[in-house]
């Protein structure tokens, strides 16, 4: 892993690739655990966990269902204020075990705002995976049930989060550079 510029940011690495393989995969074993004999809905959250839900599914071991939805509050490095939702939800989650997957929970709004909307079509039980979650960032309440890492309140980049648009497939993960 060497440095990665976009645009005017540099960015060092963070964690590799072997480590996040090494800890979806421990996720997907807490929920297969969990789920058991249940046929749980995963929601993704597009576009930033497109890569982290395509290898916790895989390693999902359940009758099991994916669906996209994608909902967006960052524009360049920072956050908008505004969740906007660009592509709805198309399944019916009434009575559905429901596991939001999401790449990253940083203030936490995006979810906040979308969690309720959620609620309000009754699921049987709502539960939260996030690959990264900043605790120092978080300004709204947002219940993580599975977490991969807790991270500093640095703005990152790579296995599906972008600087805008780009660096999304990049393997590991990267964080802004420590001179910026």
């Amino acid at each position: 892993m060497s440095l990665v510029t976009l645009f005017d940011k540099t960015f060092e690495p963070y964690l590799p690739e072997a480590l996040i393989q090494e800890k979806v995969k421990e996720m997907a074993v807490v929920i297969n655990q969990d789920y058991a004999g249940r046929k749980p809905l995963f929601i993704a959250i597009l576009n930033g966990s497109f890569m982290f839900a395509a290898d916790l599914f895989k390693s999902i071991e359940l009758e099991a269902e994916i669906c996209f939805i994608k909902l967006a509050s960052y524009k360049g490095a920072k956050s908008t204020g505004n969740v906007v939702t660009a592509i709805g939800l198309d399944a019916d989650i009434k009575g559905r075990d429901v596991i939001i997957i999401e790449d990253i929970i940083d203030t936490g709004k995006t979810l906040n705002e979308f969690i309720p909307q959620l609620l309000n079509q009754q699921p049987a039980s709502l539960r939260i995976a996030v690959l990264l979650h900043k605790p120092e960032a978080t300004r709204y309440p947002v219940n993580i049930d599975y977490c991969c890492f807790s991270i500093p309140d640095r703005f990152v980049l790579g296995y599906g989060l972008d600087y805008d648009g780009y660096g999304r497939n990049l393997k590991e993960i990267y964080q802004l550079s420590g001179a910026e």
